[in-house]
Parts: C-alpha cells; sequence; structure tokens
C-alpha cells in the first residue's frame, strides 16, 4: 500500500458506490448550506481580531485619561477652585485647535460620525484624523470637560472595525460586512471602557435606531465585545467600575414609585435633549472659529464647576469623567437639594462642554444626573432610606430616555454597578421614560428604522407622486432604431409601449439586450414587449406600491392606468423614495 495514499473513507468518491448515500448525502449537503448560508464561520475569525486591537487601544485611552491627567488635574481644581475656569478653558482650547486644524470636519467625531457612517457612508471611516480626534478627546475629559471615556472608545472601536474590513479585502468581504464590523467595533469599545461586554453588544445594535436594533451585527458584537472585555481586563482587572452592589430588596408599591420616578426623568430628559440639539446646532451655524467655540464652551463648563464647589465644599464637583461620584451620590452625607443642583449644574456642564463641541459622548453625565434624581426623589419623596434602588432607576431611566438605548441602559447599570437586584425597577423606570421622553433624543444621526419611515407613505396616493411627464415608445418602432436613436437621448432602462395612448406593457434595455445586434433591423419593439407589466390604479396607495416595486424579480416601473389602459403616469422605486425623503424629517 502506497504511505502516501490516503485512505479511501476520507476520498467522498467512495460514497457514492453505494445507493443509500448517494440518496442522502445531498441532502446533507442541502441542509448544512442552510445553515451556514450566512458564512457565521468568517465573524469567528475576523471579530476577535477587532475586540482585541479595540480592547488594547481602549486600554491605552483609559490609563491616560484616568491614571494620568485626570487625578493630578482634578487635584488641583479641588485644591483651587478658581483654576478649574482657566484649567477647562485651556483644555478646549486646544481641542479646538486639534479639531480646526487637524481634521476634516470638525464637528464630525465620537458616536455621532458612527451612526453617520453607518446610515450615510456603509460603514467607512475616515482614519486620517484617527488619532488627532483621540488626542482631543483626552483634552476634553483629561482637562475636566463634562463627558467620560465612552465617546472616544465607541468612535476609536467603531474606526478600527471599519479599518479592518479595509485591509481584509483578501478574504472577500462583502460590502454590507463593513457596517456589522463597525458596530461590532463600537460594541467592543463600549464593552471594554466600562467593563460590561453585555452592555456593548446591547448599546452598539440599539444605537443606529431610535426604535429598532441593528440586527445583522449581533453575533460580531457579542464576539469582539467579549474579547474586548477580556483584553482590557487583563491590564485593569475586571471589577464593576461603578460597584454599589446591594442586597436591599423591593415590594410592589416601590415599582409605582419607580415608574412615577422614570416619567419624571423622561420629562427631564425631553427638555435637556431637546434644548442640547438646538444649542448644538446654533453652535454648529455659528460664524466663528470652531477653537473659539470651543474656548467659550470651556470657559461656562468651568463657571458650572466653580458654582457648584463654592456653594458645596467637597469633593463632589459637576466636570470631568467623575467616576468616583457614583459612590458619593450614594453614601447618604449629600441633601436633596445638593443633589438637585448636582445634577442640574452636571446637564449645564454637559451642554457646555459637547454642545460647543467637545470630543467625547454623554452616557456618563446622563447616568450620573439621573442617578442624583433618583437618590434627592428617594428622600425626598419617600424618605427612604434605600436609596439604592432610586439611584438605580434614576440612572437607568436617563439614559434610555437621552439615547433611546432602555435595553442598554438597564443592562448597563445591572453590569456596571453589580446591582442585579434591580433589574425589574429599572427595566419600569426605563420604559416609562423612554415613553414619556417621545422621539427627543440626543443624537442628531440617530434614526427611525426603515420601516418606520415607510409606514409614513400609508394613504399618500401613486397619483400624487407618479411622473406624469413620461417617454412612450410605439410598438412598430424598429429594434435597431431603438437601439441606436431612440436610447442614447432618453436614458432610461424602462419605456411604457403606447398605442393611441393606450399602454400595451412595457419595453426595457434588459429585453433589448437579449437579441443580438444583426437581428435587430428586422424586429420590432412590440417582439420585446412585456404584456404583463404590472399596472395600477391612480388611487393606489404609494406604501404598497414600494412593496411591489421591492419584491423579489420586482418590474422596473409602474404603470398607472385608468380603467380604459389610456397612461396616466408611471412610478419607480426612485420616485417613491424622493417622495419619502421630501415629507417631514424625523431624523
Amino acid at each position: 500500500m502506497d504511505a502516501h495514499k490516503p485512505p479511501k473513507w476520507l476520498n467522498p468518491r467512495w460514497a457514492l458506490r453505494y445507493p443509500l448515500l448517494r440518496r442522502f448525502l445531498p441532502l446533507v449537503h442541502e441542509d448544512l448550506g442552510s445553515i451556514y448560508s450566512r458564512s457565521l464561520y468568517k465573524w469567528l475569525i475576523i471579530s476577535p481580531i477587532i475586540g482585541i486591537i479595540t480592547g488594547l487601544a481602549i486600554t491605552a485611552i483609559s490609563l491616560i485619561i484616568l491614571k494620568e491627567v485626570w487625578p493630578p488635574v482634578q487635584g488641583y481644581y479641588l485644591r483651587h477652585h478658581w483654576s478649574m475656569v482657566p484649567g477647562i478653558t485651556l483644555g478646549f482650547l486646544v481641542t479646538g485647535l486639534i479639531m480646526q486644524y487637524f481634521t476634516p470636519n470638525p464637528n464630525e467625531h465620537s458616536t455621532e460620525e458612527i451612526i453617520r457612517s453607518y446610515h450615510e457612508h456603509k460603514g467607512a471611516v475616515n482614519m486620517r484624523p484617527f488619532f488627532a480626534k483621540l488626542l482631543a478627546a483626552v483634552t476634553t475629559v483629561g482637562f475636566g470637560g463634562s463627558a467620560a471615556l465612552e465617546g472616544p472608545s465607541i468612535y476609536g472601536g467603531g474606526a478600527i472595525g471599519s479599518w479592518i474590513w479595509e485591509k481584509a479585502q483578501r478574504f472577500k468581504f462583502e460590502a454590507r460586512d463593513r457596517r456589522v464590523m463597525l458596530i461590532s467595533g463600537a460594541a467592543a469599545g463600549m464593552g471594554a471602557v466600562f467593563r460590561a461586554p453585555l452592555t456593548g453588544l446591547v448599546f452598539a445594535l440599539e444605537m443606529p435606531y431610535r426604535d429598532d436594533l441593528a440586527h445583522e451585527a449581533l453575533l460580531p458584537s457579542l464576539i469582539a465585545s467579549v474579547v474586548a472585555y477580556l483584553t482590557l481586563a487583563a491590564f485593569l482587572g475586571a471589577t464593576p467600575i461603578f460597584n454599589f452592589a446591594s442586597s436591599v430588596t423591593f415590594h410592589g408599591r416601590d415599582l409605582v414609585w419607580c415608574a412615577l420616578l422614570g416619567a419624571l426623568i423622561g420629562l427631564a430628559a425631553m427638555i435637556f435633549s431637546t434644548t442640547f440639539r438646538r444649542f448644538r446646532q446654533f453652535v454648529v451655524k455659528w460664524s466663528i472659529p470652531h477653537w473659539l467655540k470651543l474656548t467659550l464652551g470651556g470657559a461656562l463648563t468651568g463657571v458650572c464647576g466653580l458654582i457648584f464647589v463654592r456653594i458645596y465644599e467637597g469633593p463632589l464637583v459637576p466636570i470631568g469623567p467623575n467616576y468616583e461620584a457614583v459612590g458619593m451620590i450614594l453614601d447618604g452625607h449629600h441633601s436633596a437639594a445638593e443633589l438637585l443642583i448636582f445634577g442640574v449644574l452636571k446637564l449645564c456642564s454637559t451642554l457646555f462642554s459637547l454642545g460647543s463641541g467637545g470630543v467625547s459622548a454623554m452616557f456618563v453625565p446622563l447616568f450620573l444626573s439621573g442617578g442624583a434624581f433618583g437618590t434627592a426623589f428617594g428622600q425626598l419623596a419617600l424618605h427612604s432610606t434605600e436609596l439604592e434602588l432610586y439611584a438605580a432607576v434614576g440612572m437607568a431611566s436617563f439614559i434610555a430616555a437621552g439615547y433611546k438605548t432602555p435595553l442598554a441602559a438597564v443592562v448597563f447599570v445591572a453590569e456596571a454597578t453589580g446591582g442585579h437586584a434591580f433589574i425589574i425597577p429599572t427595566l419600569i423606570g426605563s420604559a416609562v421614560a423612554y415613553g414619556v421622553s417621545g422621539d427627543a433624543t440626543v443624537s442628531a444621526d440617530q434614526r427611525l428604522h426603515e420601516g418606520v419611515r415607510i409606514a409614513e407613505l400609508l394613504g399618500v396616493k401613486v397619483s400624487e407622486i407618479m411622473q406624469r411627464k413620461f417617454v412612450g415608445v410605439p410598438p412598430s418602432l424598429n429594434l435597431r432604431e431603438f437601439a441606436e436613436v431612440f436610447l442614447p437621448q432618453h436614458r432610461h432602462a424602462c419605456f411604457p409601449v403606447m398605442d393611441d395612448h393606450c399602454v400595451l406593457g412595457v419595453a426595457t434595455v434588459q429585453a433589448l439586450g437579449q437579441v443580438a445586434a444583426e437581428k435587430r433591423a428586422g424586429a420590432q419593439v412590440s417582439d420585446i414587449l412585456d404584456r404583463n407589466a404590472a399596472q395600477i390604479p391612480p388611487d393606489y396607495d404609494a406604501a404598497d406600491a414600494l412593496h411591489i416595486l421591492m419584491r423579489d424579480e420586482a418590474p422596473p416601473m409602474l404603470l398607472v392606468t385608468e380603467d380604459d389602459h389610456k397612461l396616466q403616469g408611471v412610478v419607480t422605486k426612485g420616485d417613491i423614495l424622493e417622495a419619502l425623503s421630501a415629507r417631514k424629517d424625523f431624523v
């Protein structure tokens, strides 16, 4: 026996000798092909790579800001209160200069850039200003801007995912995979920075939409988030970043109070979100240099911090990343008035920090403001000593209402704080806050899901959006003349075929291409006529028309006709989508 010849059982041809195997092997092949039709195996390879690279990057950012920059700056501010205003102003001036002179668009960064890339650029992120934007995040947060590390983490992870797609083209990834890798990187960044991989997964999936999830990125985001978390934990440990695990239990009446707190937080979040969006729009349109906008924003942020520390002495301040503020809010040594003022000034400093163009996001500021308001609510309304419950509900509710991410809010409070006992109350508070706040969101680029946008067409008739001026062709037109004279003048893919104002069907360029050039002289348009072209009445619903145009083997156009087959107009997919974009824009 040849030692180099493989055993016959390794050669699939031997199976063809057996009738039973010949019968069932195609079925097995079909089933396996269906099971693995989405090429899930590729994500088992690429997602850990995204997670490792993102985890290392976020570890570096965390060490720089939380270990090297912010602690000494914070200590100096607490010893010399007057230094807050010039210190933060200087940091924001540097941020403004970096963004204005080292990035193509100083208003595009952080979470908003990733959401915009997902919706408008098919997941592509410009990597040239990558390090400049991360440096701008360091100067924004490290010098006392009211923000934390989620902004650079989401941006950094998303950009890394998009960049890896570009570098991995030899593996023949599809164009749509870039959006998946973008979201996977964002999930990895969020999961790592908060040491909460499930939060990273859920937040990244909820982030692009106000009312839905980016379902296609589920598996790769899960893998990338877990791997990034493990990577960061190898350097910084796996202890929850806000640890206030409690043994407090709740009763039925507490859930009613949690719902009421959620409603109040929802109203507060709606007011803040609307104010922030308006302020941000004003700043973007303001015709002064970007560095000057940020300098003014830094000064106002410093004023918010100075006002608070002049009223209440102590280490609690409404500026900076504020991770340590969670324990201070819950320690029971702060009055309801102090907590309410802290929450308001924290929102004001966030408005000035990020509304002026600061490079980060407001996940932690909303988290802390909600925690302060929830604790104050427990003190004032219930005189409760179980403040952890209402703090947790307030935290989750503000995130759910402000970012339109209710699932991520609940998971984050449970995962990052260790307060798993509060899942039911936080779910109730978050759901109420989400509903009360409506469509108000701090993100200008979050969108309603496409299905919701299409629903806006319900009740719109095709007669309102159809093309009334169209080019028809007679059935007797010679195909050579049709190809060489008619088509160059009218560059369409489909034409209605008319005979005395009555429509007979359509003629398409695709059907013309199936007729050999040498045979066109002896053929007419009637020879390529599709008499089964879809015809609809003028009062047909536009949403239903779009469903016809988007189904498998859809017609290129719909013919709008009366009962006598007289053509009134034509409708294409482009006509309906153009009409949709012309209607009220909810984004």
